[in-house]
């Protein structure tokens, strides 16, 4: 005699039909015999499921159903003929946000800036969202360029020398000093007001350090193992050395778009527009802030800085022109 299936619990019935609509959604038409295997039930449990599914919607004013609509409902004619499921009425759940097509491109351009970190670049979260984000978009999200920068290198190099467990050595420029080659053993990188720094113990400092990505050049993993991975990371994210100053210009205005970088001891009225002195751990990064303004802030000086922004400005630009 064939065993009697057991009668399920009732948390197990919710979990079943929290998993069963959106199944049966995705699905279209289905069997009921491929619907009760897939979900290891007889065809009459899944059956008796499917038909429960007309009693359960969302509550009406008074907190019963009150309007046909306001229920699942199937292809009673399909399910008694042909013994398929179709849900003909989902009680909204297809009706879920969209973003428009400039909100779908900013996040998918946010998405693409975190999987560039090396803790979540492998994870496969990243990409799944991307799909999601574009799929939600109510129009083709906007075109969006993200141009592959000088620190993808590095960060490329450090994830592989955290999945092998050795140190990494690179050239390291700090501002007005001579190039160094440091070995470090790294511990993690991050993002921190749009600047990637690789935070490590240094051999040739014997201490932990915080070193800004721009000025990191090539990266070359060792056969050094890490030694030295529990060691306190810095809190600042400076680096070593004093931070460069860079002077900017913007209308009045706009100020308040700076936010942090302004202080009543570093900005002074010029006629309309507001000149402003912000310290930054190297001093070409400015060209990430001049790009918030569309145009609207001067960098001033230093000339590094200005040159900086200029070709960052420009090789964006040609990345439209010459797609």
């Amino acid at each position: 005699m064939a065993d009697k299936p057991k009668t399920p619990l009732a948390a197990d019935r919710v979990r079943a039909y929290l998993t069963l609509v959106p199944y049966l959604l995705e699905r279209g038409q289905v069997s009921l015999e491929e619907a009760a295997r897939e979900f290891d039930v007889s065809t009459a449990e899944m059956r008796g499921m499917v038909e429960k599914l007309t009693v359960i919607g969302l509550p009406g004013d008074s907190g019963y159903w009150q309007q046909p609509h306001e229920l699942f409902d199937i292809n009673w004619d399909l399910l008694d003929e042909e013994d398929v499921i179709e849900i003909t009425n989902d009680v909204g759940l297809r009706r879920v946000p969209r973003f428009t097509a400039r909100e779908a491109a900013a996040l998918l351009a946010g998405l693409q800036l975190v999987a560039s970190v090396p803790a979540v670049s492998d994870s496969g979260l990243v990409a799944g969202l991307l799909a999601k984000l574009a799929r939600a978009a109510a129009n083709a999200p906007a075109d969006v360029v993200i141009a592959p920068s000088a620190v993808d290198e590095v960060r490329d190099a450090v994830a592989d020398a955290l999945r092998d467990g050795v140190a990494v050595s690179f050239r390291y420029q700090a501002p007005d000093a001579a190039p160094t080659t440091r070995t470090v053993d790294p511990v993690q990188v991050l993002i921190t007001n749009g600047q990637w720094y690789l935070q490590g113990w240094c051999h040739l400092r014997k201490a932990m350090r915080t070193f800004h990505l721009d000025r990191v050049s090539e990266p070359v993993l060792t056969d050094i193992p890490i030694t030295h991975a529990d060691a306190p990371v810095p809190e600042g994210f400076g680096g070593e050395g004093d931070d460069p100053e860079v002077t900017v210009r913007l209308p009045h205005r706009l100020v308040p778009l700076l936010g942090d970088y302004v202080r009543a001891d570093n900005a002074r009225e010029d006629g309309d527009d507001v000149v402003v002195r912000i310290r930054l751990s190297d001093s070409r990064a400015i060209k990430r802030v001049a790009a918030r303004f569309g145009g609207q802030l001067q960098v001033v000086d230093p000339d590094i800085a200005r040159t900086a922004t200029r070709e960052w400005a420009a090789a964006g630009l040609a990345l439209y022109a010459n797609p």
